[in-house]
């Protein structure tokens, strides 16, 4: 998606005082600055992609930018299609210039052309790339098509931004399974719950809204039947920080552990039962049921039969604490609220250990000011055959 319209050019430099010398800057430097802005633009996409990657792409020459775009929808055209019609649409050649990329140019037809061809035909001189595709069609072949163009090229500038953004693709087109996020509202002393169950609401009106990014950004939300009869929740996007309109947002599949057949007829879910599924037993047949086998196994068929990079766990202690143990969880999102619901309150997590050998340790990502609470993101501490820390 471009944005097309009569935008002051960017300019790569540092204002200076015209009787001081002008500060030099490394190449490095100027390819860091316009990956940071390809970045920028492909975060505008991350909500409507899906399950395509979120992809932003400049066109620079002599440090001003001529045309920029982000990958929107499945089947438009992706980014670097789009930054090279914003040039047109312009009025800018962009013969011999520089194009920044966050991900690797496709080099194959699927819904849409090469990228990797576009970049050739417009004649561009360089392409800088944060990341290559994990994708088996494009790893490392859009890179070879363009070098055999005679295009000089660039890898791995901002490479930890770029991955981060499309963890879940990125992971499951290299053959591992979709990218588990598990949310939790806590309080203080780690409880979830008063011991009845009341659970409304712990953290605050911002920290609730904040949650609706990371469902958004989710192929499937996973819960238990517990969750659905003490909640009944809708687990959908209703509204985001942002503005983005919710009728561009594919909505997230709400997938609802159930063995046993509990969940009600009148659950909010079933209001919209297309997208909903039921793993185990269902006593209607509204939505779709498959059979459970295992949590690693469920994960692996969301990907191959429903094309999901990313799923986030919004379920209670039992079913929280499985994901858990089973070593399924890459990203802990833990809503911290400054209140006490006492000793008797429900646990964040199921998890009977005895011993300290046992602990499952965690890594700090970052720790943000939500409102009133804290929003704590933190990573599983991996061993050397990455299995998570006991």
């Amino acid at each position: 998606m471009s944005r097309r319209s009569n935008r002051p050019l960017i300019r790569w430099g540092i204002a200076v005082n015209k009787a001081k010398p002008v500060i030099k800057q490394t190449q490095e430097q100027v390819d860091t600055f316009w990956m940071s802005e390809a970045l920028a633009l492909a975060r505008r996409g991350i909500y409507t992609t899906r399950p395509n990657p979120s992809v932003g792409c400049v066109i620079v020459r002599d440090h001003e930018l001529l045309g920029r775009g982000y990958t929107g929808k499945v089947g438009e055209p992706h980014a670097e299609v789009h930054a090279l019609l914003d040039a047109e649409a312009n009025g800018h050649d962009v013969a011999g210039a520089t194009a920044y990329v966050t991900l690797e140019p496709c080099s194959h037809y699927g819904r849409t052309p090469p990228c990797a061809n576009a970049l050739i035909n417009a004649g561009l001189g360089r392409v800088v790339m944060a990341t290559l595709d994990s994708n088996p069609q494009v790893s490392g072949q859009g890179l070879a098509k363009l070098q055999a163009a005679g295009i000089a090229t660039t890898v791995g500038v901002c490479e930890a931004e770029a991955r981060a953004l499309n963890a879940g693709f990125l992971q499951t087109m290299a053959g591992g399974r979709p990218y588990v996020r598990l949310k939790v509202a806590a309080s203080l002393d780690g409880r979830t719950a008063m011991a009845s169950g009341e659970s409304k609401w712990i953290t605050g009106s911002k920290a609730r809204l904040d949650v609706q990014h990371f469902r958004a950004r989710s192929g499937a939300v996973i819960t238990g039947v517990g969750t659905v009869l003490a909640d009944d929740p809708l687990l959908n996007v209703r509204e985001l920080a942002d503005g983005t309109p919710i009728a561009q947002i594919p909505q997230p599949l709400r997938v609802v552990l159930d063995r046993h057949a509990r969940m009600p007829t009148t659950a909010q879910l079933l209001a919209d039962p297309a997208t909903v599924l039921v793993v185990g037993e269902s006593a209607t047949d509204q939505a779709e049921v498959w059979p459970y086998e295992s949590l690693a196994t469920l994960l692996d068929a969301l990907k191959v039969k429903k094309n999901i990079h990313d799923v986030l766990i919004e379920a209670g202690a039992t079913l929280s604490g499985a994901f858990i143990t089973a070593g399924l969880v890459d990203e802990l999102i833990v809503y911290l609220a400054p209140t006490l619901l006492g000793s008797d309150g429900r646990p964040m997590f199921s998890l009977p250990l005895t011993e300290m050998s046992q602990q499952v340790r965690w890594e700090t990502v970052s720790v943000t000011p939500v409102g009133d609470d804290l929003r704590w993101i933190l990573r599983p501490v991996r061993t050397d055959r990455g299995e998570a820390q006991a």
